[in-house]
């Protein structure tokens, strides 16, 4: 019996030493030295502190910036540590509550009609840092009135802050609102 357990024991040692520490500091190790920015969260630093990361949405509410998809973490909106969708599927009286209300909401904030979809849909994880262009384009309205600028110069700047889809073909267009609006800070 011995003789079937010692090798057992010593291969789930060396699999854990070589798949559970090894294999991942090696990983870690190269892309420290290849992608340091991506490795360690993408973070984005204004005047030496980290405000956010370009992987995780905030919850800007002000009329002075632009606004982010809906957030499925609870309580807090874009909680990372609470990740996760909201389960509620296309049927449900929960989402067509929800959705209806938030259609309600931004239509009184004037944003432009046809409400888009992002505007009041969350993402799988409920912590996506991106709305789609014309969400954003939706926007701009409202927030060159609330910081008294020109409207073209608002919607030029969605226009310079819009991600193409990657190899012009996997994905989506789509637009970083933190991104954006720390560039809406710098005009």
């Amino acid at each position: 019996m011995l003789n079937h357990i010692r090798p057992a024991l010593t291969f789930v040692v060396a699999m854990t030493a070589l798949t559970g520490l090894a294999y991942p500091l090696a990983i870690s190790g190269i892309a420290q030295a290849v992608m340091p920015g991506k490795a360690n969260g993408s973070l984005i630093e204004r005047d030496g502190a980290v405000i956010g990361s370009a992987l995780i949405g905030q919850n800007f509410t002000s009329d002075r910036y632009f606004w982010p998809r809906p957030s499925a973490t609870g309580p807090e909106p874009y909680n990372a540590a609470a990740s996760s969708g909201s389960n509620v599927g296309t049927t449900s009286a929960k989402l067509k509550e929800r959705v209806t209300a938030d259609v309600a909401r931004l239509t009184e904030t004037d944003i432009a009609q046809p409400v888009p979809a992002d505007a009041v849909t969350t993402s799988g994880s409920g912590l996506d840092p991106h709305v789609s262009p014309a969400f954003a384009e939706a926007q701009v309205a409202r927030v060159a009135q609330a910081r008294g600028l020109d409207p073209s110069a608002v919607a030029s700047l969605v226009a310079r802050q819009t991600e193409i889809p990657t190899f012009g073909v996997i994905g989506q267009a789509r637009v970083n609102v933190l991104e954006l609006n720390l560039a809406l800070d710098a005009l």
